[in-house]
């Protein structure tokens, strides 16, 4: 494991332990993506890691994100990161990532995360992938898609 890898794991175990409100929750996710991207989708999506040309960096679209979100009927959408890559493909086109961060089962999250997808392919037309890493404890729930 880099030390990258390892600085995120103990990133992510730190804030398991915490008992924090849900803002003091999302903020060290959101740092942490914003820093170990690479990393984190090495860990936890290694398929997709493996598609990306990492040697074009990756550029963080908080604000393109803010756009796509706003007005959402749901008001959970603060850990949300929506990051632009290369593809190892080398075409000009390029990648969506939206990754959320969801810490408690919810009935509505595979719609929402639809809803997010399709607003950000419909605004950028480009192909959005939509990755969400569960964070809670409820090993019974484990929302796999909305079509």
């Amino acid at each position: 494991m880099s030390l990258l890898q390892r600085r995120l794991a103990a990133t992510l175990l730190g804030m398991k332990k915490r008992h924090a409100t849900r803002s003091d929750f999302d903020s060290p996710w959101k740092e942490a993506l914003e820093h170990f991207l690479p990393s984190f989708l090495q860990f936890f999506f290694p398929h997709i890691h493996a598609d990306i040309d990492w040697s074009k960096g990756y550029e963080s679209l908080d604000k393109e994100l803010h756009q796509i979100v706003h007005g959402a009927e749901s008001r959970k959408a603060l850990a949300d990161k929506l990051f632009k890559v290369w593809l190892r493909s080398g075409e000009e086109t390029w990648l969506l990532i939206h990754i959320e961060i969801q810490g408690e089962s919810e009935a509505d999250f595979p719609v929402r995360m639809f809803r997010y997808n399709v607003r950000a392919f419909e605004r950028y037309n480009r192909t959005v992938v939509s990755l969400a890493v569960l964070t809670d404890d409820d090993a019974s729930w484990q929302p796999e898609s909305f079509a």
